[in-house]
């Protein structure tokens, strides 16, 4: 499955090519460059609970590091933690030639917007769920404001949508009426120049908790093939994508978004190249 592009992306593509070609370029860091890597697993929540998020953040965690990444690890985040951990990461981000964060746990849409959703959310209403998590859009929006190096933001959120239907089960079991129904999963997010967005599932789809393993079947494949040496990003989600479609029967088939201008891969072969 190819990589998709939005017909609104595709529009503004044509409409700003003329802006692009005065654009700053976006380079390809070098070995010697910082890369810095937030990693957040939420799972304790009070309304559906998530078994695999904080083992799969603690992997990837790991996983990154061994690459020589500078990674904050948090995880079963409340509101604040959440909201200051993005806040911290996008105040260092320009100082950092790579930026990554990948986060696992709930995640929501509403009115097109998608949001990350602590573990102490309590949402009542969309307007709630809204006040109550994290904009993913925004974030994006500060990190594509740098002009140099690469973003990239892995979302696993779309296991559950415990908002779905109208009906929330409370933590002591009562049937509690939801006003104003969420849509399944994550809207499409546009990537800005110099970044790649990659969803566990494709929009509006629900991805899998890995209740049989110690991962997400999602995270299972990215740390499978996060470390090959000079595979470069996007045939890494590319084989990620046909890993996780191969086993859910392509229930669950990842997606991306990418505006990248640069080769990239999180590790470089022998002679120090990707691909």
């Amino acid at each position: 499955m190819a990589t998709l592009l939005s017909r609104r992306a595709l529009l503004r593509c044509t409409m700003g090519a003329a802006a692009l070609r005065f654009a700053p370029a976006f380079s390809a860091p070098g070995d010697n460059e910082s890369r810095i890597a937030l990693v957040i697993g939420n799972g304790a929540y009070r309304t559906a609970p998530l078994k695999n998020p904080p083992g799969d953040a603690a992997a990837v965690s790991s996983a990154l590091r061994a690459l020589g990444y500078d990674v904050t690890l948090r995880q079963n985040t409340r509101l604040p933690d959440l909201i200051e951990s993005l806040r911290e990461f996008s105040l260092r981000a320009r100082k950092a030639s790579v930026r990554l964060l990948f986060y696992a746990g709930h995640g929501v849409q509403v009115k097109g917007r998608n949001y990350l959703v602590p573990i102490d959310a309590d949402p009542q209403s969309e307007e709630e769920i809204q006040r109550q998590s994290a904009d993913v859009g925004e974030f994006v929006d500060r990190l594509s404001a740098i002009n140099s190096g690469v973003n990239i933001v892995v979302l696993d959120a779309c296991r559950v949508n415990p908002f779905a239907g109208g009906v929330i089960v409370g933590p002591d079991g009562r049937r509690l009426k939801f006003r104003g129904a969420t849509r399944a999963g994550l809207a499409t997010l546009d990537a800005p120049v110099g970044t790649l967005v990659a969803f566990s599932t494709a929009p509006n789809g629900v991805a899998l908790d890995g209740a049989s393993g110690e991962h997400s079947v999602y995270a299972r494949h990215l740390l499978a093939n996060l470390s090959t040496p000079g595979l470069q990003i996007e045939q890494l989600f590319k084989r990620v994508r046909i890993g996780v479609a191969e086993d859910t029967g392509r229930v669950q088939v990842p997606w991306e978004s990418s505006s990248l201008t640069a080769e990239f891969c999180f590790k470089t072969d022998d002679k120090g190249r990707c691909g």
